[in-house]
């Protein structure tokens, strides 16, 4: 089977390259905006927002894997010009439970996907709405591990500045992690099986207080700080706006806090995950090994 990954040199593509590679019955074709000099296998260089490029790209493969991430434009018209020119060929599309907007409690996939979401969330429910009839959907929680800079370097750095910890109240939300190698595992079993959506996310994921614990214990940052609600308060609504700029800009440290991580980090919605452990045979990765894991490469990453 030739499988086009596209987004192949991102962090979730690049590892599903490389498990196809060595998976005895699949052939990785790296589909990317840039090319390269040497190694890395085949490539095909194209707009993923092309239908286009798409269509002569599709030509030569039999299945598709769609990691590609962005702004919300960008996945609109990714999705729109990818899922116009599929034919019947197998996509595996990897979504995000941001599909499923501000709910609270047990989510299913059965649980109706978000009018609300926000640009980003309302992006991938667009997106998730025009699919073919042979593509599965994927809808991981935060995803973690060696390469995550989202939920993984950053949180290690705001760990290390004492910027979170104990949130009280603020940090009660269900985390929804997954790590990354998890997510890989879903995606090669739902090329060759599976069927609809699948929620991702570690079996009795902890909530953010207990992630933000956990994972100040792997990296040494340990006793964490009661953070009060106030600072929390003034991080997210304040300070976010000029460190936001500044790390565009220049990429300088610390990262922001935005409202919607603030919000996220409260939100009690749970993902129920077990229908991708029943069909998709996934191991969740316990999460003393996924921190553990996550913070050997971040420490790897300041050292530098």
């Amino acid at each position: 089977m030739r499988v086009l990954v596209l987004g192949a040199d991102g962090f979730v593509g690049g590892r599903v390259m490389a498990a196809l590679a060595t998976s005895g019955w699949a052939t990785p074709v790296a589909g990317s905006r840039r090319a390269r000099s040497s190694g890395g296998g085949e490539r095909i260089v194209l707009d993923a927002t092309d239908a286009a490029a798409l269509k002569s790209a599709l030509a030569s493969v039999d299945a598709v894997v769609n990691c590609i991430a962005g702004d919300a434009e960008t996945i609109r018209r990714n999705a729109e010009a990818l899922f116009g020119v599929a034919g019947d060929r197998r996509i595996v599309h990897l979504s995000s439970m941001a599909v499923y907007g501000g709910v609270n409690g047990r989510v299913g996939e059965e649980t109706p996907l978000s009018d609300a979401a926000g640009p980003y969330g309302d992006a991938k429910v667009a997106a998730e709405r025009g699919a073919t009839a042979n593509t599965v959907l994927l809808r991981p929680g935060c995803i973690y591990g060696p390469g995550s800079t989202q939920w993984s370097l950053r949180i290690a750095k705001l760990l290390d500045q004492r910027r979170v910890g104990d949130l009280g109240a603020a940090g009660d939300g269900c985390s929804n992690v997954v790590h990354v190698d998890d997510v890989v595992a879903a995606i090669l079993a739902a090329l060759r099986s599976g069927q609809g959506a699948y929620n991702l996310a570690m079996a009795d994921a902890p909530d953010w207080n207990g992630y933000f614990l956990a994972f100040a214990r792997a990296l040494g940052a340990v006793p964490i700080r009661r953070v009060p609600g106030w600072q929390l308060r003034l991080d997210s609504k304040i300070v976010a706006i000029p460190l936001k700029l500044a790390e565009r800009v220049t990429g300088a440290l610390p990262p922001p806090i935005p409202p919607s991580l603030a919000r996220l980090w409260a939100q009690d919605l749970r993902l129920d995950a077990g229908r991708a452990t029943r069909e998709l045979g996934i191991a969740w990765t316990p999460l003393e090994r996924g921190v553990a894991d996550a913070a050997a490469w971040c420490r790897a990453q300041t050292a530098r």
